[in-house]
């Protein structure tokens, strides 16, 4: 093993981050692009300190022609490392980022459980955080979006049983590419990388090259800073806000205490008015519809918002603002519609 600066940046952050733990069984996600090439090399050449059983996963999601050639060859350079790994297909093409996303997560969940796996690792990298920021910013994420790239959560859902672990986080995609010069890696080059019909790859193709030759050098580090900081701080904000849940929520009528709201920060009201409305609704919430709610806080009585996602409203009543749901259309009004029609 060639022994290197990152070798040994890896080793002192998983000894300050409870990521990886000693001879645990954890699954890597690997495409066979330099990024997630990079993380097993690492893993692998790490693995003696550690004593970690690891396998690889790799996904094809039907996209490309080369996808079989793509799995094949990840399985091949993870033999020569003997490390087992798997292929799984797609038996429909996911439809976009956010599905395949979906599909990739699902399959990762349903390997690790059938291997054992407490951990699934990715190789998302400082300069992905960076991009995570820009994406979610642009879209009108808050802070909990900003921050959504972390080190660690559940793999599904609140299930704490399969961790999600990211160790490359404080490394960008720059420094990657140093290493696997290095460590003469070869990887798998994604045609559709170069692709700037994905939002993402015209952020990392265009938006931040202008910013690091422009604005700062160090663009990917400091953005993937900045999503560090925010992560602390909406981690507080989380258990303020549950504070503040128990005290204003009332569970039997799904109502808010005005008088309770009323004392606490805006930055809390916002938090719990956003969490009603994803208890209350499936559908998709906006900051006007949480906004909307805020200003109920110290409406006159009796005041309600026009029509929420799903078309309830939300009514102030007595000090208490109430949930009022949509009532269902009359299946005889629109009998009679349709025969005057």
């Amino acid at each position: 093993m060639n022994w290197s600066p990152l070798h040994a940046h890896l080793h002192q952050t998983l000894k300050g981050r409870p990521l990886l733990p000693q001879g645990c069984r954890a699954l890597v996600g690997v495409s066979g692009g330099q990024d997630s090439l990079a993380l097993m090399r690492l893993l692998v050449d790490l693995q003696p300190h550690w004593g970690w059983q690891l396998r690889g996963i790799h996904c094809n999601h039907g996209w490309r022609e080369d996808a079989d050639a793509n799995g094949a060859f990840v399985m091949e350079t993870l033999a020569t490392w003997q490390i087992p790994c798997e292929v799984i297909a797609a038996a429909v093409p996911p439809r976009g980022e956010a599905a395949a996303r979906q599909w990739r997560y699902a399959v990762f969940h349903a390997v690790a459980c059938c291997q054992g796996c407490t951990v699934v690792v990715t190789g998302h990298t400082a300069s992905d955080r960076a991009e995570t920021l820009l994406y979610n910013l642009v879209r009108g994420s808050g802070a909990d979006g900003l921050q959504a790239l972390t080190w660690q959560r559940p793999l599904q859902g609140a299930d704490p049983e399969i961790q999600l672990v990211r160790p490359l986080l404080a490394i960008t995609r720059a420094q990657l590419t140093e290493f696997c010069q290095a460590q003469g890696l070869t990887f798998w080059e994604d045609s559709s990388n170069g692709d700037r019909a994905y939002a993402r790859n015209r952020l990392r193709l265009d938006i931040l090259p202008l910013l690091r030759q422009h604005l700062n050098p160090q663009a990917d580090r400091t953005l993937a800073h900045a999503a560090e900081i925010l992560s602390a701080e909406v981690e507080y904000l989380d258990g303020q806000t549950d504070l503040l849940w128990q005290r204003c929520w009332d569970a039997d009528y799904n109502r808010l205490d005005c008088r309770v709201l009323a004392a606490a920060p805006l930055a809390l009201q916002r938090r719990v008015m956003r969490q009603w409305l994803r208890q209350s609704t499936p559908q998709q919430i906006s900051f006007a519809h949480v906004e909307k709610l805020v200003a109920l806080i110290t409406a006159p009585n009796r005041s309600q918002t026009d029509p929420l996602p799903g078309g309830a409203i939300a009514r102030m009543r007595a000090g208490w603002i109430e949930w009022i749901q949509a009532r269902p259309p009359d299946p005889s009004a629109s009998q009679v519609d349709s025969e005057t029609d």
